[in-house]
């Protein structure tokens, strides 16, 4: 669907015009049109494609989506896939598509499977006419840095999770669970690094080396995207490093309490094995046993026992078995 479409000039809003006459308004030197969609139609594409002059590969691209996050140029007009990424209602990780078209004169996004509008990046840059004259490159570096600076909240989120899961790394019968967070944990960072990575690979060649023309005007806006996404990537990688650290940790908390129990059951067995070899010679059914004939031999029997598997309690406690 058509979110809306607006024509500029010098960097202001000229008017909200139909896509009908879009064409007249791409003509004109001094004028840029910003066309924003929304989960759009093959109709839509195909009528964006005649207006702008798309190349049939990108807009196949944005007609298939699930591309990965890349920039690429087709003669003046520059293809830019970018991930959305959001908590969906159940604390998972969505992932959507921003795909943009830039032109000399011309800006077409293309908003696939997510839930936030971009409508604020359209009023932020419109509350700036002097950045707005730089045209369709800036606007490409306004949605590129709205969608990357939604990364950030996400991030501290999946920090304040960690955080609070190594508090309790050290508390007794967690590991398992702990581990099933860490890893649930692990699988959200990859996402958010699936949509990074690339990103950043795909900017610095917007603002190094040989830029593309319509953003020439916009490179040190680029550059400042371009640290965005070093210093995002750079926290992810802690991040997972991290993880594999609390994973360690907590395999080896289990293998200790499996230890810790393995000694306590041995000391018990062992207990009971001196118990067992005392009742086990005296219950020999010989008939000249010299203790058979003790007035109190029984009595003295089981405080033998007794007394043996007591002082192998002391021992084992003291060793710290028990």
């Amino acid at each position: 669907m058509l979110i809306n479409c607006v024509a500029y000039q010098e960097g202001k809003k000229l008017a909200d015009i139909s896509v009908a006459d879009i064409s007249k308004h791409v003509c004109r030197p001094d004028c840029f049109v910003w066309v924003a969609l929304r989960d759009a139609s093959d109709d839509e594409l195909a009528t964006m494609q005649h207006e702008f002059g798309l190349h049939d590969l990108a807009v196949e691209d944005a007609r298939h989506g699930h591309q990965r996050p890349k920039v690429e140029e087709y003669g003046d007009t520059l293809f830019v896939v970018m991930h959305t990424v959001e908590f969906s209602a159940i604390d998972e990780l969505h992932v959507g598509e921003l795909n943009v078209f830039v032109g000399r004169n011309f800006v077409l996004s293309v908003r696939n499977r997510s839930q936030h509008s971009m409508l604020d990046v359209r009023e932020r840059a419109e509350r700036d006419p002097h950045l707005l004259r730089h045209g369709a490159g800036f606007v490409l570096y306004a949605l590129m840095d709205a969608v990357v600076d939604r990364y950030f909240p996400i991030i501290d989120t999946m920090e304040t999770e960690l955080e609070g899961i190594e508090g309790q790394i050290f508390d007794r019968g967690t590991a398992r669970l702990n581990i099933e967070h860490l890893y649930g944990l692990k699988r959200r960072i990859m996402v958010v690094k699936h949509a990074v990575t690339p990103l950043m690979e795909s900017t610095g060649k917007l603002s190094s080396g040989r830029v593309p023309s319509v953003c020439e005007g916009s490179r040190d806006y680029f550059r400042d995207v371009y640290d965005h996404l070093l210093r995002i990537n750079a926290t992810l990688d802690t991040l997972r490093d991290t993880i594999g650290t609390a994973i360690q940790v907590n395999l080896a908390m289990v293998t200790i309490e499996e230890s810790e129990t393995t000694k306590r059951l041995a000391a018990w067995a062992g207990i009971f094995a001196v118990a067992t070899a005392f009742a086990g010679i005296w219950g020999m059914n010989f008939e000249r046993m010299p203790e058979l004939k003790l007035p109190y031999g029984y009595p003295m029997a089981l405080g033998l026992i007794v007394v043996a598997c007591s002082v192998m309690y002391w021992r084992f406690r003291k060793v710290g078995w028990l």
